[in-house]
């Protein structure tokens, strides 16, 4: 599903405008962003946990140059799924 389609289903969902639809999924991403990138976990409850990970140094390999090279410690954005979220896939997806 793409940002289009969510908005789209949200605005025929509740009867709000598209335009306006877009505004608050934007606004809502944009705020996660934020608050990652200023190191704040944002916690929404029922749904999951978008956190910073942070990933230790390692060694690494340029098969094309076949040098080793150092991959320094750095952050990742995550998102931990809620355990309601987790269960609702497991019960309602078939593969």
């Amino acid at each position: 599903m793409t940002k289009l389609e969510i908005v789209n289903s949200i605005s025929d969902k509740i009867g709000v405008e598209r335009v306006d639809v877009q505004a608050v999924v934007e606004a809502f991403m944009h705020e996660i962003k934020n608050s990652l990138s200023s190191g704040e976990d944002v916690f929404l409850r029922g749904f999951g946990s978008f956190i910073i990970k942070q990933r230790a140094q390692k060694t690494g390999r340029d098969i094309s140059k076949n040098t080793t090279i150092i991959i320094p410690a750095h952050n990742v954005p995550a998102f931990k799924p809620s355990k309601e979220f987790v269960n609702k896939v497991k019960t309602n997806v078939q593969l």
